[in-house]
């Protein structure tokens, strides 16, 4: 079953959710918050496998929220759900710790599905989230892949990562064990300095990883 925490300051927006969710065999609504305050405390007090997180509220947004709740809780997963789009929010929002970023006209059925691709591993992000995050460019002088390369297996797992495979699926196509691969996915995220399997996959879209090379 899978816990799922809503935060939102329109309430009909959490009625909506909720009635929706609670149709699903495999979802708990367990908690509901109206700012990013709450959020953090409910998150701490219910431990949700996922919440559901807007973006612009009252007494703290979702980003602050977001960040406080990966540092403080980091098995707990954050899915955006926000109407912004435009990179002054994605970027902000996955750097925070978001594992996925999508927009309220997601259809429902789409929404189910991003939450248990989430809790499966994968990666879920709107279009234009990706759109935003591939146009990004940083000084080679500060990547950190550069001062410290992935090794060639490293960087064949990050490709697969990037497809939003599972370890499993990952471990199948590179004919290794799944243990193989999360010693692999480990190096890499310390190599990376990110946090989760997403902040990787967005480094590899953004920093041109995405195709694995011999060292």
């Amino acid at each position: 079953m899978i816990k799922v925490l809503i935060v939102d300051d329109h309430h009909v927006v959490r009625r909506g959710l909720l009635f929706f969710l609670k149709t699903q065999k495999d979802i708990q609504v367990i908690g509901e918050a109206e700012n990013g305050k709450e959020a953090i405390e409910l998150t701490g007090e219910l431990q949700p496998d996922i919440v559901l997180m807007d973006l612009m509220m009252p007494v703290m947004d979702g980003i602050q929220a977001t960040r406080h709740i990966k540092k403080d809780y980091p098995q707990v997963e954050v899915l955006m759900l926000t109407s912004f789009s435009d990179r002054d929010h994605v970027i902000p929002a996955i750097e925070a710790g978001a594992a996925g970023y999508q927009l309220k006209d997601i259809e429902p059925d789409e929404l189910v599905s991003c939450i248990r691709k989430i809790m499966r591993g994968e990666n879920t992000l709107h279009p234009h989230a990706t759109t935003h995050l591939m146009k990004m460019r940083e000084p080679k002088e500060t990547l950190p892949h550069i001062y410290n390369p992935l090794t060639r297996r490293e960087k064949e797992v990050l490709v697969e990562l990037t497809k939003g495979k599972s370890n499993r699926e990952i471990a199948s196509s590179l004919l290794v064990t799944e243990k193989t691969v999360k010693t692999h996915i480990s190096n890499m995220f310390s190599k990376l300095l990110v946090q989760d399997r997403t902040q990787a996959a967005l480094y590899a879209v953004k920093h041109g990883l995405t195709e694995s090379s011999d060292d």
